[in-house]
């Protein structure tokens, strides 16, 4: 079908590309090798960028508006990635209608600004290892907790398949959460907020890396990453982590959430980011040793911690019937 349509449109448009899925299959045949972004093919001449392109999508939802709310994964990777100044239109194969994404583009662009201020604010990152056994998986999540790691964040990694509010609202203590996994699935993440059901947001991995690595510009001044890998040493997308003596861990910033002053990273920076999370020890009063957790600390300035067994301070007594009824009205209370 996309062949058809760009066939139709070749008299009016001599500069037309037809992007294509990036399977293994899919790149042969062609006389250069095309580029290879956003999980598609797009056959690029010598001498051409994608970036002076325009944007034609066929497909979406029938109910479509400007919040964004039924964008589709593989249409929202493409809003956030195209350049910003160059137009983008979509249109619906079954009514034939057409619309600019540019206000949509736009609300896009803004949660992920968003996403990444609340990941520089935070002090504790859980990350989702979303699909585990993928190619460059495992590289990723290290090279992700590293990160986390020498921002002077704690990271956890945590595998619980895809993720629900009922299984995130297990762990309180985590500011944002990341999900490391394929594209397609990590933006099609669950959202936060209290008509989303999610108490903490969902990242994805390259919204972590420009929370996190100073040394990447920006978010929107490069391409949207939407695959781990691409953060990876040897994807010419890699940007090293800058070593903890350089001055950009130095750079004071200030919380565009808050408003407050943010500490500079190099303070905060652990002095061995290579050692486990659980092994970090903190001295108390009278020479004792105790683990440093932000989960206990955060167990700990909480009024209700569970129920206490109390195993050995609580007199036997014989088991006695209980009420009846419903909490509404018990069967012994008067006028039930």
């Amino acid at each position: 079908m996309a062949e058809a349509l760009a066939a139709l449109l070749r008299p009016q448009y001599e500069d037309i590309l037809v992007s294509h899925p990036a399977l293994p299959t899919a790149a042969s045949g062609w006389e250069h090798p095309p580029l290879e972004r956003f999980g598609r093919f797009f056959p690029l001449g010598p001498g051409q960028q994608l970036e002076d392109y325009g944007a034609f999508y066929v497909g979406g939802s029938e109910n479509r508006d400007n919040s964004g709310a039924d964008l589709s994964p593989d249409l929202l990777q493409l809003l956030l990635g195209w350049a910003p100044s160059r137009p983008f239109s979509s249109c619906l194969p079954g009514s034939g209608q057409a619309q600019a994404e540019g206000p949509r583009a736009v609300r896009a662009r803004a949660r992920s600004h968003y996403l990444v201020e609340r990941a520089r604010d935070a002090h504790v990152v859980g990350l989702l290892a979303g699909a585990p056994g993928g190619a460059g998986h495992c590289e990723a999540l290290a090279h992700l907790r590293k990160l986390v790691q020498a921002a002077g964040k704690r990271a956890y990694v945590l595998s619980l398949g895809w993720p629900s509010p009922a299984k995130l609202a297990n762990f309180p203590e985590v500011d944002v959460f990341v999900l490391l996994a394929c594209p397609l699935r990590v933006l099609d993440r669950p959202q936060s907020g209290a008509s989303r059901g999610l108490f903490r947001p969902v990242l994805t991995p390259y919204e972590l890396e420009a929370a996190c690595n100073p040394a990447r510009g920006p978010l929107g001044l490069g391409p949207y990453l939407t695959h781990y890998s691409d953060l990876l040493p040897g994807s010419p997308f890699h940007v090293p982590i800058p070593p903890p003596d350089s001055e950009l861990w130095g750079a004071p910033d200030v919380s565009l959430i808050t408003g407050e002053l943010r500490p500079p990273q190099a303070l905060a920076s652990p002095d061995v980011p290579d050692v486990p999370v659980a092994s970090a020890l903190s001295q108390r009063s009278r020479l004792e040793l105790a683990e440093s957790s932000p989960a206990a600390l955060f167990l700990g300035s909480r009024t209700w911690r569970g129920l206490e067994p109390q195993v050995g301070q609580t007199a036997p007594t014989r088991a006695v019937a209980g009420r009846r009824g419903v909490p509404i009205a018990y069967e012994d209370e008067p006028g039930s």
